[in-house]
């Protein structure tokens, strides 16, 4: 199973993507990874790792990339320079680099993302047609917009065209329970393929192991199999 670092060219700059493909020559699905508000560091790298054992190429680009590093001198979080409008383009561009590798399988991708990540889910699958399959962890203030956007992802909703497992901890503030009872309702009133799942005593970053604080195993081990159950029936079938 090959990890490897790539980069690709976004808006003039380049942007680095990790990488892990399975074993053999493909062409194989894809996942697109967003990662949190950690950046891609070992927990997405992990998870990127994990799409590939079952049998997925997957990249997370590095969604901090147009950040410079003396923006965070004085203790501020990557997150507060990011803009929407950027990090679609940047997402673009990770679809647009897996459509024309030649061991992708162009209509068979799908998108996974945690925390911040999972609000970009959101966002990409309502902003690029080429998505078949979404998966926001946890995604919070996806009615809030970030940057200069002009409307925020939940206002989005209509350019979903793909199904969306969408996982929540029942004890999570953001997204609260009344958060998605709002989400689900927008998609249901949209006629969206969509299924939301609780877990009982999760919190948010409830999958995250490299946080002991929040991580819950019952919920992970529940939610990680789902996950890949989802991605198959509409990535392998």
């Amino acid at each position: 199973m090959p990890s490897f670092w790539e980069t690709v060219e976004v808006d003039g700059r380049e942007m680095d993507l990790y990488a892990s493909v399975p074993d053999g020559s493909g062409p194989f699905p894809a996942v697109v990874v967003a990662h949190p508000a950690s950046g891609l560091g070992e927990f997405t790298q992990g998870i990127v790792n994990r799409l590939a054992e079952a049998g997925y190429a997957a990249v997370a680009p590095n969604r901090f990339h147009r950040v410079p590093a003396e923006a965070l001198s004085d203790g501020r979080a990557a997150g507060q320079f990011l803009n929407d409008l950027e990090t679609v383009e940047d997402m673009n561009a990770t679809v647009d680099f897996l459509r024309n590798h030649p061991a992708i399988q162009e209509n068979r991708i799908g998108i996974i993302g945690f925390c911040s990540g999972g609000r970009i889910a959101w966002l990409s699958a309502a902003t690029n047609p080429h998505y078949q399959a979404a998966v926001p962890f946890y995604g919070g203030n996806i009615m809030a917009t970030v940057g200069n956007a002009a409307a925020a992802p939940f206002a989005l909703a209509e350019g979903i065209n793909c199904p969306m497992l969408f996982h929540f901890g029942e004890v999570d503030a953001n997204p609260s329970q009344q958060d998605m009872q709002t989400l689900e309702a927008e998609l249901t009133r949209l006629g969206k393929q969509h299924d939301f799942r609780t877990y009982p005593g999760a919190g948010h970053a409830f999958l995250d192991h490299s946080q002991p604080a929040r991580y819950q195993e019952a919920a992970a081990r529940a939610a990680w199999p789902a996950t890949i159950e989802f991605l198959d029936s509409h990535l392998k079938s």
